[in-house]
């Protein structure tokens, strides 16, 4: 139903009008005597609703929106919904590299990745050309080097893009790098976490938090200007000497009665909007933090889908979280006691979901089966193929998911390969990590295979 007139019907016509409006009502309202006759009003330029005129606006360096309100974000909606129909895949060759499980682009041609291997790497999408980034090690000879099967699970840069956190030598360890020359800054090493870190998420420029094995939340806080000149000179041995931090609060997963000895936190995702923290536990929870210098806990709610719930990504625009299991994607948002979306189904093989991301009202979705899938949460449906019926006629949908299948990548054919898999000649790539260029219009996807006894990797640019 429309809603009810309170005023002239002038003040609600489009702008287009405005001035024709105005000028023939003022006429006949002279000529029956119902007022004085009101200065006439100079007509205002039309709106231009082209594309065309957009285009050549932003050309010319035009400000606001070039006569558009709003055009410019439906013009970015379109693109976010049309893309990945274009997406083609480049294989990236990464040698014998064991599993990426994080990546995030540093530059418009440089992915910075972390290995089951424990490598941190700089990969170049263009030259495919890999530098390897030093670990930062533990003030101590006692306390603990890398383990073997643990690696780097999280990498993640602060809003200004000028400081990286990821893992260091000792997975249980927080390493801070300034960007963008990777300098070594900080490690969070004392009085931290005693198991791997598997999350990581930046509340502001200068405080970051971690989430661990070990079940605990920690958030850190620095001032960088303190550590910056401790770079600039190195140790006997040639090694840069870098600060050591410690947390300035950790919280503690609450334990659930129903698996009380898994409450190992495995994602993290940050609401600026809300100044809230939301975790993951792989004991079938969501957990919800307020975040200011400490971290005041608010909610925990089960999931409805408990199994393997490895992947969390948050939506600011919707004020939604998403959630990654073992066959769905489930939502919530904290505030409505109710859900409206329904959870979706990936129909993967089982495999999982094993990474998310939002942009905007699209989803991306990383299978454990190779494969990308994208979810529009307006329509609440996947997105479709388009295919056409006839050459020279317009694609239309054709009711199946778009799936973007990735490449082989490479895997090692050990003796685990031999012995339990029985020389399977390909096994499909669990996508791990996935991460947007959007200015470039480009998608870099990493993983490796899914069993984890199994070596090798998959990268790939999507352009």
């Amino acid at each position: 139903m429309a809603p009810q007139q309170t005023g002239s019907r002038k003040r609600k016509a489009p702008a287009v009008d405005a001035g024709a409006a105005s000028s023939s009502s003022q006429g006949s309202a002279a000529a029956d005597g119902e007022g004085p006759l009101q200065p006439k009003k100079q007509k205002r330029p039309a709106t231009r609703r082209s594309l065309v005129h957009y285009l050549r606006g932003r050309e010319v360096g035009a400000r606001g929106p070039a006569g558009l309100p709003g055009f410019e974000g439906q013009l970015r909606g379109y693109a976010v919904r049309k893309l990945p129909e274009l997406l083609a895949e480049r294989e990236l060759t990464l040698g014998t590299l064991n599993k990426v499980f994080a990546s995030q682009w540093l530059n418009a041609r440089q992915v910075v990745c972390g290995t089951k291997c424990n490598t941190l790497f700089v990969v170049d999408v263009q030259s495919s050309q890999i530098t390897r980034i030093p670990l930062m090690r533990d003030r101590g000879p006692g306390l603990a080097r890398a383990q073997p099967g643990c690696g780097i699970h999280a990498i993640e840069l602060n809003p200004s893009k000028t400081l990286l956190a990821t893992g260091g030598e000792n997975p249980n360890s927080l390493a801070i790098y300034q960007l963008p020359t990777l300098d070594p800054l900080c490690l969070g090493d004392r009085h931290g976490h005693k198991d791997w870190i598997f999350a990581i998420a930046w509340m502001s420029d200068t405080v970051v938090v971690s989430g661990s094995r070990d079940g605990t939340v920690a958030l850190w806080r620095f001032d960088p200007d303190l550590f910056t000149g401790s770079i600039a000179w190195h140790s006997d041995v040639g090694l840069p000497v870098y600060g050591h931090i410690r947390p300035r609060d950790m919280e503690t997963i609450p334990r659930a009665s129903t698996n009380p000895s898994n409450r190992k936190v495995r994602a993290l995702a940050f609401s600026g909007k809300n100044q809230e923290l939301g975790a993951v536990s792989l004991d079938g929870y969501f957990h919800l933090w307020k975040a200011r210098n400490t971290l005041t806990r608010l909610l925990s709610v089960r999931l409805p889908y408990c199994r393997e719930n490895v992947c969390l990504t948050y939506c600011e625009e919707l004020s939604l979280y998403a959630v990654g299991s073992q066959s769905h994607v489930s939502f919530l948002d904290p505030r409505q006691r109710q859900q409206n979306i329904r959870p979706l189904c990936s129909r993967e093989g089982g495999t999982g979901v094993r990474s998310l991301s939002f942009y905007q009202h699209i989803i991306t979705v990383g299978t454990g089966h190779g494969s990308l899938l994208f979810y529009d949460i307006r329509a609440q449906k996947f997105l479709e193929e388009r295919a056409s019926a006839s050459p020279g006629s317009p694609l239309v949908p054709t009711g199946r998911k778009l799936k973007l299948t990735c490449g082989r990548g490479w895997l090692s054919h050990d003796d685990l390969w031999v012995n339990y898999f029985g020389g399977i000649g390909e096994f499909p790539n669990a996508l791990y990590t996935h991460c947007y260029n959007w200015p470039e219009m480009k998608l870099f996807v990493a993983g490796g295979p899914l069993p984890s006894g199994l070596h090798g990797n998959y990268a790939g640019l999507w352009s």
